[in-house]
């Protein structure tokens, strides 16, 4: 047993860890006693220790944990101020921790009659404000007398068996690469896989003995082992395919939990979907957190962004660990918030997906532009795209890409031996199906779903290729021009492919009452996810003060001064015979949504002659509906 008793000085550690050491039968050790001497040095100075002074100490101890829990044990009394101190002591599977808190003014008195000591009680203040409290173990108010406060502990330590905080359902690419950077980051989990004769056999258990030095990481091949090991509530997170499977998953769950613990789906299941699960589980006294999560493997490993809906309570109890996990935006703030209710979090991924979907064909359409339009080849392609990261336009799939233009094998480019079939999961199609259903405009983005449709009919393309002689027509236009005019037609297409998505995410949540903040969405966007970029730091104080990007005057300055590139880029591709499907549908876009007086009063004719579906008169302040009699007036007017 290892027990860490913390508090800032004065708090009484040392007298509450050494009586409870006695009643234990364990030994006994005060962290001070490991300080080095520049350090003691500092502090009888009054001056306080800094991270750097506290690292190589913090290590030490970590070492001295690990080898007494080899043994029989012991209880440390340690500051332990900050969350990611106790991270760094966090090194055996199970720790159980007291927080010793108490009022300033008892805490300086007590300073001022202790005896040889070398801690200056000035130093109090500054640790105070250090202090991070932590959501978890057993917290003490030290005004109460030691043997109370010793009584308390040890009936917490005698009642509390050591369980994990999360448990994680799925051993996929997903459901692994999460455990490690839960068990990584200090969170006690475990694992559970299916047991499938012959296909999926201790799945689990093999993954946690593969990764034995992560102490806090259990695995379990049986489904009772695993719940029994979970802190109560429950915690569990299905990592598992969307769909059916999911269903049949919390049924099989749902008689052994109990009221209050909380499923979290994780994966990319239809928000519609989660929101009637939520409600299901809502009324059988459980909580359900259906929840985003973008970066793929190495996101969810090094720090994903995620995207929690669904139940509120449920969300504050597992902030603190998803926080832990989360990859952080430029100012250390995690990338991870509460979206909203029901399957906002998911709804929330599904568009993130639709502009992945559209900022990937979009780049596609520029690169093939430069390697067979200005005939570029991929390692100078790849270097004007590191220049426009320089410049301006830096993200992750900008990034990705330059690199892919440089893979070679056997001399030879692997892109050039890649097969021009493109795959998808099915989040895009759900976008484009959402927006028709809340009619929303949503052309670039369902062109790129489109776009991926037609590169499946790989042999009939090959085939018509021929029937129509189809080739690249290469340009004849200075090319340093052109790569300014790509740069900007590609800058504003992204742009274009952001209205369409957050402004789909607007309505809807409108209309569900779903109160989504965009602003937060976008921040969460900046880091951890595949469509992070230096476009979404600038959305985030963009959706501060404005609802939409075509409603903020710099983003309207923007547009105005890139859209000339965008139509010459299309129309010189077209002519070309470049398919631009994105780029194209991103310029119709924009003129459809900027032009005040469009075609649209001939649609209505024209279906007030077929159907007598009626029409509105222009400046009319009534709003009213008119009909006419298309075949009589033709007659009265020959």
């Amino acid at each position: 047993m290892i027990i860490i008793v913390t508090g800032v000085s004065g708090s009484g550690k040392t007298t509450i860890g050494s009586l409870l050491a006695k009643r234990l039968n364990l030994p006994f050790y005060d962290a001070d006693d490991f300080h080095p001497a520049v350090n003691v040095e500092k502090m009888q100075q009054g001056i306080p220790l800094t991270d750097h002074d506290r690292e190589p100490w913090l290590n030490h101890l970590a070492e001295k944990i690990e080898e007494w829990n080899s043994k029989q044990g012991a209880i440390l009394a340690c500051s332990a101020l900050k969350e990611e101190y106790r991270e760094i002591l966090q090194v055996v599977p199970h720790i159980h921790w007291i927080h010793l808190k108490g009022e300033k003014q008892l805490l300086a008195a007590r300073l001022s009659n202790r005896k040889n000591h070398y801690m200056n009680p000035d130093l109090l203040t500054s640790q105070m404000e250090t202090w991070e409290d932590p959501s978890y173990g057993l917290h003490l108010d030290v005004k109460e007398d030691p043997g109370e406060l010793v009584e308390q502990a040890f009936k917490y330590l005698t009642s509390n068996p050591f369980l994990s905080k999360m448990g994680v359902i799925g051993m996929g690419v997903m459901g692994k690469s999460l455990a490690l950077n839960l068990a990584e980051k200090g969170v006690p989990v475990s694992v559970f896989n299916r047991h499938v004769p012959q296909k999926e056999e201790k799945i689990a258990s093999a993954f946690a003995s593969v990764h034995s030095e992560l102490h806090l990481l259990e695995g379990f091949d049986e489904m009772e082992g695993f719940l029994g090991s979970l802190e109560k509530p429950r915690n569990i997170l299905l990592m598992i395919p969307a769909g059916a499977a999911i269903d049949q998953q919390i049924e099989q769950l749902i008689p052994l939990l109990e009221e209050g613990d909380l499923i979290i789906d994780g994966g990319n299941s239809f928000y519609e979907d989660s929101s009637r699960r939520s409600q299901y589980l809502r009324g059988k006294g459980f909580h359900f957190l259906p929840m985003g999560v973008s970066g793929g493997e190495e996101g969810a490993r090094k720090g994903p962004s995620m995207m929690p809906g669904g139940d509120r309570e449920g969300y504050v109890r597992i902030a603190p660990f998803l926080e832990k996990i989360g990859a952080k935006d430029k100012h250390g703030k995690p990338c991870v918030t509460y979206v909203g209710p029901d399957g906002s979090g998911h709804f929330v991924k599904m568009v993130h997906n639709s502009i992945e979907y559209a900022e990937m064909q979009a780049l596609a359409e520029t690169v093939h532009l430069m390697r067979y339009g200005l005939k570029i080849n991929p390692i100078e392609i790849s270097q004007v795209l590191k220049g426009w990261a320089e410049e301006g336009l830096k993200s992750y799939l900008l990034e990705i890409t330059a690199n892919i233009l440089l893979f070679k094998e056997n001399s030879e480019f692997l892109l050039d031996r890649i097969l021009d079939v493109a795959g998808q999961k099915g989040t895009g199609a759900w976008s484009l199906t959402t927006a028709l259903k809340y009619n929303v405009p949503y052309s670039p983005l369902s062109e790129a779903v489109a776009a991926r449709n037609l590169s499946g009919f790989k042999k009939e393309r090959e085939e018509l290729g021929a029937v129509f002689g189809h080739k690249f027509l290469a340009f004849r236009e200075d090319k340093n021009l052109l790569l300014e005019s790509l740069k900007n037609a590609y800058a504003l297409t992204r742009i274009i492919n952001h209205e369409v998505g957050f402004s789909l995410m607007s309505k809807v949540s409108e209309d569900e009452n779903w109160d989504l903040n965009l602003s937060e969405i976008a921040r969460i966007w900046t880091n951890g996810c595949i469509i992070r970029s230096g476009l979404m730091e600038d959305l985030v104080f963009v959706f501060e003060t404005d609802q939409a990007i075509f409603r903020n005057n710099k983003m309207v300055l923007k547009i105005r001064g890139l859209k000339k590139d965008l139509t010459s880029m299309i129309g010189l591709g077209l002519q070309h015979d470049f398919a631009l499907p994105v780029m194209s549908a991103a310029a119709n876009y924009l003129f459809g949504r900027i032009t005040a007086n469009s075609s649209a009063n001939l649609l209505q004719a024209q279906r007030d002659y077929f159907g007598a579906h009626t029409y509105q008169i222009k400046g009319d302040p009534s709003g009213a509906y008119f009909h006419t009699d298309w075949l009589l007036a033709q007659k009265k007017t020959r």
